[in-house]
């Protein structure tokens, strides 16, 4: 590694998924074509080859402890995560090179190599959304932001799935280098240098286990197997025989959100169905009980920071329009 070269460490290991390593790569690598100095190093606890998710071999550069000190220290993700517990040899391993480095991320499930290691303790941090409620367990004492692509706390960073780390890659070239460099390399990877939105947009809908309390189980069955219906609170409250104050207490309890933003999330989740299945945005509103299509905008607005439309021409199909 040349003198004033910016090391940047991914620490590898058996099962690492391949893209977390090879997409923010890619960015460092071709960040060097505008006027970076990156140099590009993959590291694992014992030095020796690793396996990848897709079964090929990766050839690592080094072990942790081999290694002099690195400007940025990412930590890629695996399948393998939460579903096992994090070794501890791999925790330690990732501990090791994180206490001099510049700089310290993961990419999806790196995060629970990060959290393992105690480098999240007392930080915001995020993952795919798929298990941002297990990292949430695992690690106590971190906020977990389950809608962020990054996070960035202090000199410590965490992205969400796959593609993300390439988010995450570009964050950090803007932040040694300018927005002009990171949006060449943006242009050169054809990929957005900021996408809309967070990853509610990628999410499947918010079904989470049914609430222990009877009552309050009537209630949420009664808004999923009718969105559309009227569900004040008020209506709520008076289909269980229970004052509008207590079924507000329930909610808080148990789910932690509102009567009404729990209706409001209910029926995002099937206008974002309809809208899948191709229908109109119009259509997506009356058959989710919103009262009106404004109404419908107003919720994507907040939540995927897009228009419904938006959302259904980035994720209805992979077809292109074509073009006379």
């Amino acid at each position: 590694m040349g003198p004033g070269r910016h090391c940047v460490a991914f620490l590898v290991y058996d099962g690492v998924t391949l893209l977390d390593v090879a997409g923010p790569a890619e960015v460092f690598v071709e960040a060097n074509r505008f006027g970076a100095d990156y140099g590009v190093r993959l590291m694992s606890p014992t030095g020796d080859d690793v396996v990848s998710n897709l079964g090929f071999r990766v050839a690592v550069d080094g072990a942790v402890s081999s290694e002099p000190a690195v400007g940025t220290y990412l930590v890629a993700g695996s399948g393998l995560f939460p579903r096992t517990s994090v070794p501890r040899d791999l925790a330690s391993a990732a501990r090791v090179p994180a206490a001099g480095a510049g700089r310290v991320g993961s990419i999806c499930t790196g995060a629970f190599v990060l959290a393992a290691a105690g480098l999240l303790d007392g930080k915001r941090a995020t993952t795919h959304w798929q298990v941002a409620h297990e990292l949430a367990s695992r690690c106590p004492t971190c906020t977990v932001e389950p809608d962020a692509i990054y996070v960035r706390d202090g000199t410590t960073y965490t992205s969400a799935g796959v593609t993300a780390g390439i988010d995450l890659a570009l964050a950090l070239v803007e932040e040694d280098h300018g927005a002009d460099v990171a949006r060449d390399v943006a242009r050169a990877l054809v990929v957005y240098m900021q996408r809309a939105g967070g990853q509610s947009q990628f999410s499947a809908p918010l079904q989470g286990p049914p609430p222990r309390t009877p009552a309050l189980r009537k209630v949420t069955d009664l808004v999923t197997a009718d969105p559309g219906g009227s569900h004040s609170l008020g209506d709520l409250a008076r289909h269980l025989g229970v004052s509008t104050r207590h079924l507000t207490r329930l909610f808080h309890d148990e789910l932690a959100i509102t009567p009404a933003r729990y209706v409001e999330s209910i029926r995002f989740d099937v206008a974002r169905a309809a809208l899948d299945q191709g229908h109109t945005a119009t259509e997506a509103a009356a058959r989710a009980g919103f009262p009106s299509y404004e109404s419908m905008r107003r919720v994507f607005a907040r939540r995927l920071c897009m228009s419904p439309t938006a959302y259904q021409r980035r994720f209805g199909t992979t077809r292109r329009t074509p073009t006379s």
